[in-house]
């Protein structure tokens, strides 16, 4: 564009070039202060006292209406469903934005909210939120709605239940649509996601003449032989998928090779990538990441590298997946050095690091019982405001009190609350076990009611603990104080198997 002004003007940039580039200042800003904004909203919702106070007059005060965009409501239940937040607190801020959002909501985040509640087997509130949905919004309801709830349903669940709620999602939820073969496959895959291979088979035999199968229907089951970890059935199941006249895919070739790398099998891998290619079914980012993984479990790091310095060659690029699994092989070589320069490296490319990553280079330093190397990582990942995993949190929480370092674990504690996360009940009772062993009594209480403020039930073991450790101390008021928070969650969350339930009416205290 400058090029075009003559030498005798001034070298000024047009006006509208000046409107766009302070309209671009400005949208950055607006970006970065909404992610500052999205951080501050999950404390503030995981934060407040559940369930003694109501959460939508919190977020009145706190979120204007026009601030209440599709995005930001997105952003916002992930990160509640990353933190494992209570699926009440998620319901009511969705419902929050169908009220005062001036844009409808997504399906993104009305998927997210059913992803919160189902994992909580809230099933009644996420029928319910359906069937509102289907009266307001009937378009936000798709098939990966339909996935959540079969899938946990299938999880948690009766066979039995599965097929009604099939048959719910038919006749009373996607009203007027006519199942099919997309539908037939949700149903299929949430029997194949939670491994219940002989129920997916019975569903498949029993439905077959109904619907329409296609590659795609195939595939999913394949996918659950894998999963179950039968190569046999695996490849039996490809043998009679390619004699009823269905031709395999690229997915179906990835699904197979990643059965033989996780049995170990890596060479029967290598040969299926050579026949994928004879038979011009692209080998995808996802296949050379599975036999990189492949080679790592062999113990093949010089394989890994090759396979992982191929990907350039074959036009294809290197994503946090690749990166993982070469960090993965390197990892079981005992190469931790190596490792650690991938995710430099990464750094340096602007490819992200996640929790698989972290949590591989955690427990390789935890397996070469490099204490100083873990507390050194752990400040590199602190640092980098990075919030891991909930098995993550639970390894290191574990780790650091099994090593005296419950300084390290309140630290821990403190850094996931702090960055609106609420820790699992087990992360919770590992803090308790050592903080009571060192008769941190206090301390142990302070915790445990964190936890039950934020609306997450304790487990029963961590109670008695405490029930135990406080009476000896003659701290009666904290004891009362746990139950009567255990009792007031109970009303709105009853606890599941092994959940603290409070004193019981025998060892009421006066």
């Amino acid at each position: 564009m400058l090029s075009l002004i003559r030498p005798n003007q001034n070298r000024q940039i047009p006006q509208k070039t000046t409107s766009y580039l302070n309209f671009i200042v400005k949208l950055s800003n607006h970006c970065l202060e909404t992610a500052v904004d999205i951080d501050e909203i999950t404390r503030i919702i995981n934060a407040h006292p559940f369930p003694e106070q109501p959460l939508q007059p919190a977020l009145l005060r706190y979120i204007p209406p026009p601030t209440l965009s599709p995005c930001f409501v997105e952003n916002v239940l992930g990160r509640l469903f990353a933190s494992h937040s209570n699926g009440l607190k998620a319901l009511e801020f969705f419902k929050f934005s169908l009220q005062q959002s001036p844009s409808c909501p997504s399906s993104d985040a009305l998927e997210k909210t059913l992803n919160i509640l189902t994992r909580m087997r809230y099933f009644d509130k996420a029928w319910e939120l359906l069937e509102e949905i289907r009266n307001t919004h009937p378009s936000l309801i798709t098939l990966k709605s339909m996935s959540i709830m079969l899938s946990k349903i299938a999880k948690y669940e009766s066979y039995e239940d599965i097929l009604e709620a099939f048959r719910r999602m038919e006749n009373d939820i996607f009203v007027g649509r006519k199942f099919g073969t997309d539908e037939f496959n949700v149903l299929l895959k949430a029997f194949c996601t939670q491994r219940q291979m002989k129920e997916a088979k019975s569903v498949f035999q029993k439905m077959y003449p109904r619907f329409h199968s296609d590659t795609k229907t195939m595939n999913i089951l394949l996918l659950g032989f894998k999963e179950s970890g039968d190569v046999t059935a695996v490849e039996l199941f490809y043998h009679e998928m390619v004699k009823r006249g269905f031709h395999p895919n690229t997915i179906t070739y990835n699904i197979i090779i990643d059965a033989y790398c996780k049995k170990g099998f890596f060479g029967d891998g290598l040969r299926l990538l050579g026949e994928m290619e004879r038979r011009n079914c692209i080998p995808t980012i996802e296949t050379i990441t599975t036999l990189i993984h492949g080679a790592g479990v062999v113990r093949n790091s010089s394989k890994a590298w090759e396979l992982f310095n191929e990907i350039r060659v074959r036009n294809l690029v290197a994503d946090t997946g690749a990166y993982n699994a070469l960090i993965s092989s390197l990892v079981r070589s005992k190469d931790i050095k190596s490792a650690l320069s991938l995710m430099d490296e990464m750094v340096e490319k602007h490819i992200e690091h996640d929790s698989v990553t972290y949590h591989t280079i955690f427990f390789a330093l935890m397996r070469s019982n490099d204490i100083g190397g873990m507390i050194e990582f752990y400040d590199k990942m602190t640092q980098r405001n990075f919030v891991p995993k909930t098995r993550t949190v639970v390894m290191l929480m574990k780790y650091f009190c099994q090593n005296s370092r419950l300084d390290l674990s309140l630290t821990l504690w403190q850094y996931v609350l702090g960055k609106g996360y609420c820790p699992h009940a087990h992360a919770l009772n590992l803090l308790v076990t050592g903080l009571c062993s060192r008769g941190l009594v206090q301390e142990a209480f302070e915790c445990s009611k964190q936890l039950l403020g934020r609306g997450r039930h304790m487990s029963e073991s961590t109670f008695l603990m405490l029930e135990r450790l406080l009476i000896q101390v003659g701290d009666v008021e904290k004891l009362k104080k746990l139950d009567q928070m255990i009792k007031e969650l109970e009303a709105v969350l009853p606890p599941s198997r092994g959940h603290a339930k409070g004193i019981s009416p025998s060892g009421e205290l006066n």
